[in-house]
């Protein structure tokens, strides 16, 4: 979808060389597998090379607080440091380095200095890439699940057959669902459509209470709106879909 839209992806190349001196910027790449070097022209570049700890210069290493190779600080299951009195959440920590992942941190560390009990389910916590259509997703991949000897099975459901995707002239991408075979309890979902970041929190929600595809294809979904395809790919998931 993203090539029909002009784009080009050199998958498995490295830059090997960076030229700023011209009035552009000339990379030089090659295959990661070896092979003969080429040199790209281009206005700007962006480097994407991942996220890092914001823990230097706090003087964590002056109070004796543990921390791993990359920075990150290392805490128990109640956000504690190995330094008494001093707890640690969200980017400081290992885990994804999301917001709302931090914000969950939060809440229950908060929860466990006042003498409660927090917890955070990081099986169920979502990711979105906010793109055009967007990209979302919660629990494990086909991938996973097959690697783990897990018996599963899988309904997708594509936008096209979507009537509100279609109605609004933006019906490229699916939904996919896993499930365990045998309890058909739903593993994990993934969903390319127009506002996936605000359909996969079902999802989410259907991972907390351990929901099976059935039990969201029998959940009355407003029609017409994109959130029926992830109905029909539970529909697919253990029986059939209505509109494929």
């Amino acid at each position: 979808m993203l090539e029909k839209q002009k784009m080009k992806f050199m998958l498995k190349t490295k830059v090997v060389g960076v030229d700023t001196s011209g009035s552009g910027v000339k990379l030089t790449v090659e295959p990661a597998a070896g092979g003969e070097q080429s040199v790209l022209d281009a206005d700007i570049v962006l480097v994407s090379a991942g996220r890092t700890p914001y823990t230097a210069g706090l003087g964590l290493d002056t109070i004796g607080v543990e921390m791993d190779k990359g920075g990150r600080i290392l805490v128990d299951k109640r956000f504690t440091t190995n330094v008494n009195g001093v707890y640690a959440i969200g980017d400081a920590i290992p885990g994804p380095m999301l917001a709302h992942k931090a914000e969950e941190d939060g809440v229950a560390c908060v929860e466990f200095i006042a003498g409660k009990e927090g917890h955070v389910d990081y099986d169920t916590v979502p990711g979105v890439v906010y793109t055009h259509p967007e990209v979302a997703s919660v629990g494990k991949t086909e991938e996973q699940v097959k690697e783990a000897g897990i018996a599963y099975q899988v309904g997708k459901f594509p936008l096209m057959a979507n009537s509100r995707a279609k109605a609004i002239d933006d019906a490229e991408g699916l939904v996919k669902v896993v499930a365990e075979k045998e309890t058909d309890r739903v593993l994990g979902v993934h969903i390319m459509a127009p506002n996936a970041g605000e359909i996969i929190h079902e999802a989410v929600l259907a991972l907390q209470y351990g929901a099976s595809s059935e039990d969201i294809a029998r959940t009355c979904h407003a029609h017409p709106t994109v959130s029926e395809a992830l109905k029909e790919a539970c529909l697919q998931t253990y029986t059939k879909a209505i509109h494929i």
